[in-house]
């Protein structure tokens, strides 16, 4: 018999990202798990409403998401325990810029996504930014036939639930091919 729990959130383990964005001429980065997929090219990241990284955002019409790999869960959870409102987490990482010129992007992620704003939305106390996918790179020691191979990636899972930190296991079925029968 199923239990009610509330009106809980449990589209969990969520991929951690980092996001960033050019405020006051230098990059910030902010690490965010309310981040999601609208399509093939466009993507959102909720930020509260009282972040550092929003005026960048705001300002630039640009973002960047970043995706670490669990050997930089130090430097990630850093990021989100620190705002830039009190402390410049600009030398954090090494920066790069690619073809939108003021997005900045972090060269020790694998997996970077240059971002154009597209639209913002306020709902509660975040501000969601709506991102249409411009450029993305990856770096080759991180892919298999010419795409990310997440095992090599091994991007940071986080579960809101319990405030843990998870790594990605094992393929264990190829989608859109199982399901050709129900039985």
């Amino acid at each position: 018999m199923k239990k009610k729990l509330g009106s809980k959130n449990f589209h969990y383990p969520t991929l951690t990202i980092l996001a960033g964005a050019n405020v006051n001429g230098k990059p910030n980065y902010e690490a965010i798990a309310w981040a999601g997929i609208m399509g093939m090219r466009t993507l959102y990241i909720a930020s509260g409403k009282s972040h550092y990284t929003n005026r960048g955002i705001n300002e630039n019409k640009t973002f960047s998401i970043n995706i670490p790999s669990v050997n930089l869960v130090k430097k990630t959870d850093f990021c989100g325990l620190h705002s830039g409102n009190n402390t410049d987490k600009s030398g954090i990482f090494e920066s790069f810029y690619g073809v939108l010129g003021n997005a900045p992007m972090i060269s020790e992620c694998s997996i970077n996504m240059e971002c154009e704003l597209a639209e913002t939305f306020t709902i509660d106390d975040h501000e969601i930014f709506v991102g249409k996918i411009k450029e993305t790179y990856c770096d080759e020691e991180f892919m298999t036939n010419g795409k990310a191979d997440l095992l090599k990636v091994q991007p940071i899972l986080f579960s809101f639930h319990d405030s843990t930190y998870w790594k990605i296991g094992e393929c264990f079925a190829k989608a859109w091919n199982i399901g050709k029968e129900a039985k």
